[in-house]
């Protein structure tokens, strides 16, 4: 096992054993235990009770962050000419369609989220095999395949993601920065995790929510106390 260091004993320290936290408390102890020099993410893994293996259970949506995300999110968009204009003027870092899809097969991705249009789609099929592996594939499901491609840009720019639950049954995301406030940190996981109870499969049985944890970058998880979501 690897030897703690300093900060991480700090952190766990001020962590109580086997105590799920309030929303609130969890998210004001993810700032306290967070030592990082630059600016960590807040990240939020739910632990579901549903079996992915079957299709009907399979949980994946998307939501708008209130408070956004906290990082430059890069956009490509692939369109026709017509939706160029729009798509720049509501954000996009990137626009065009054949010059990307060239770059994108000699290995460029350097980009977090790529959008396009429904009569684009069979020409970037062809690079599923390298977009697939790095979560940059559109997909109708998470809105990155739309007709209104600026509109989507804008959602993105302002704090849309999209999820999917493992195949251990956790959803994991990052629904923020540290540096937010410990009330813009709870608005954005509380609307998170609303967002999964809207999409409870009918089929799911027993508990949904089986278990909420917060952390940072590299911090220790913080239990949260299931119930105090609804307050």
């Amino acid at each position: 096992m690897a030897k703690l260091t300093k900060n991480q004993k700090l952190a766990l320290s001020k962590i109580e054993a086997g105590k799920a936290y309030t929303l609130a408390e969890a998210a004001q102890k993810v700032k306290e235990i967070t030592f990082t020099k630059f600016d960590a993410s807040l990240d939020i893994d739910v632990r579901l009770g549903v079996d992915p293996r079957k299709a009907n259970q399979m949980v994946r949506g998307v939501v708008s962050l209130p408070n956004g995300t906290g990082k430059e999110v890069r956009v490509l968009v692939l369109c026709n000419p017509d939706a160029e204009a729009a798509a720049k003027e509501a954000g996009a870092d990137y626009v065009g369609l054949d010059e990307y899809i060239e770059k994108i097969k000699g290995g460029w991705t350097d980009v977090d989220v790529i959008i396009t249009q429904p009569a684009i789609m069979g020409k970037i099929g062809a690079l599923g095999r390298i977009l697939g592996p790095r979560g940059l594939m559109p997909n109708p499901k998470s809105g990155t395949v739309t007709p209104d491609v600026a509109k989507a840009v804008k959602e993105v720019k302002q704090g849309k993601i999209d999820f999917k639950v493992d195949k251990t049954g956790i959803v994991h995301a990052s629904i923020g920065k540290v540096s937010f406030t410990p009330e813009q940190m709870r608005e954005n996981a509380k609307e998170f995790i609303n967002t999964l109870v809207k999409l409870k499969p009918a089929t799911a049985k027993g508990t949904y929510i089986k278990s909420i944890y917060l952390s940072s970058t590299m911090s220790p998880g913080v239990k949260v106390d299931t119930k105090s979501v609804s307050e």
